[in-house]
């Protein structure tokens, strides 16, 4: 299509933030009276589900030990559950099985969601957290456990088909969507709002700009020549200068070439993704030899769209400066950021501790490109919020596909209907030493 001169609303991206913040919006637009979906453009330098989105392990979740994580989940989880057919979405729940340095964390999330209504089985100790797994997967045999938080909401939905059917929301409220379109930069007026999104394929004059770009968030933000280093207010009370804004995170995930039905329940169901950190040796499973004896995390699921048992380990921190990190290419195009034999030997011999069943798989494992990059704000946690006058940037630290309700509540903000789950992802936290807890899971996002 051939780009407008002026929109009202310039949206950065067709990932999940972006298509789920075109599709409310327009239809905000539309029932308010105010506008509709015509005066929102969506722009993409690829395609629809082109980067994270695409690629992600589409884990959908409520476990953070984050009180305002947690109410921003459950929000999202009610919009996976509003149309799962259109999301691909699949609510088979999530299971958090923890070892005894976890204990406390995880009975606060188990408790809280109950308070918010979330519904999920806390079981503790090592007895009878083995003897809950054994109900459903008689092989389980996972050592180090002592809690096993079971949210029976939740589960995962397929990657790209999840966001076409955010696109087709989108298009029916009359949205436009122009992809191989790449920002290069902005034009704005002496109080420095923007007026101009200045593109590869001409000038798009606007009112608004809408960053929802994933992973390339830093790109965008040093455009509109926001701050590369911050000032954050410990919780030691004290000012710490000249921090980085943004932190890269190589992410570890692959899969097992079995037959997802491998992977059922005792009574053969499809069972709830697993997510396991223990403080367990682990040891290979090909030699037998000692791969870590610190606390380590992994997380599964079957999944017919990648045609097996599929899902992945903590992700490791990128040493580089972040202003010299490459993110493109992206995802398993990328010659730095896919992962290599390590993680498969680590993964499969993770399976094989958990499950008997997987024992000895590893010769099945595929070795296909796969992995990414995210990109992790200072704590590591989502900042929603507003810049430059008029531009509202959804920076999601890599939390991002299961949040699909964050367009909602961002639409929202921007018509003027203020939502309390977004004001705990201000940028103001930073400054004003408002940062959310910190858990002992060995993944920063948890």
């Amino acid at each position: 299509m051939a780009l407008p001169s002026h929109v009202k609303y310039v949206i950065i991206g067709a990932g999940i933030h972006g298509l789920s913040t075109a599709w409310h919006l327009g239809e905000n637009l539309r029932k308010s009276g105010r506008g509709s979906g015509k005066d929102i453009l969506v722009i993409d330098k690829t395609g629809i589900a082109a980067g994270a989105s695409g690629i992600a392990c589409g884990v959908i979740r409520n476990n953070y030990f984050q009180p305002a994580m947690r109410r921003l989940m459950a929000h999202s989880v009610s919009v996976w559950e509003s149309d799962p057919k259109a999301f691909s979405y699949h609510p088979v729940g999530y299971m958090q099985i923890s070892p005894e340095v976890m204990h406390k964390d995880v009975a606060s999330i188990a408790k809280q969601q109950k308070e918010i209504g979330y519904e999920s089985v806390f079981i503790e100790g090592e007895k009878d957290s083995m003897t809950y797994m054994k109900g459903l997967f008689d092989d389980w045999q996972a050592k180090g456990i002592t809690s096993v938080l079971h949210e029976k909401k939740g589960g995962y939905a397929n990657n790209t088909a999840a966001i076409y059917g955010l696109a087709k929301k989108a298009e029916a409220e009359d949205v436009r969507l122009a992809t191989g379109v790449k920002v290069t930069g902005f034009k704005k007026d002496a109080k420095g709002a923007v007026q101009t999104v200045v593109t590869d394929r001409g000038n798009i004059d606007c009112d608004m700009v809408i960053v929802g770009a994933g992973p390339w968030v830093k790109q965008i933000w040093d455009m509109l020549e926001l701050p590369a280093q911050i000032s954050i207010k410990g919780r030691d009370g004290k000012m710490h200068d000249n921090l980085p804004m943004w932190i890269f995170w190589s992410l570890q995930e692959g899969t097992l070439g079995v037959d997802p039905k491998l992977q059922r329940t005792n009574d053969g169901k499809m069972p709830p993704v697993i997510h396991v950190d223990t403080d367990a040796p682990l040891h290979s499973d090909v030699d037998g030899s000692l791969i870590t004896d610190k606390l380590w995390g992994i997380y599964y699921k079957p999944d017919f769209n990648f045609g097996g048992v599929q899902g992945g380990a903590m992700p490791f921190k990128v040493k580089a400066d972040p202003a010299s990190v490459k993110i493109d290419p992206y995802g398993p195009e990328s010659p730095d950021f896919v992962v290599g034999d390590d993680f498969a030997h680590m993964w499969c011999s993770a399976l094989a501790f958990c499950q008997k069943r997987f024992e000895g798989k590893i010769g099945v494992y595929k070795k296909e490109p796969s992995g990414g990059i995210g990109s992790f704000t200072a704590d590591s946690f989502p900042v929603f919020d507003s810049f430059c006058q008029n531009v509202y940037v959804i920076a999601d630290s890599n939390h991002g596909y299961k949040m699909i309700g964050v367009g909602k509540l961002v639409a929202d903000d921007i018509c003027g209907n203020h939502s309390d789950l977004l004001d705990p992802f201000r940028f103001s936290r930073f400054a004003e030493g408002k940062l959310h807890p910190v858990s002992h899971s060995p993944f920063p996002w948890s």
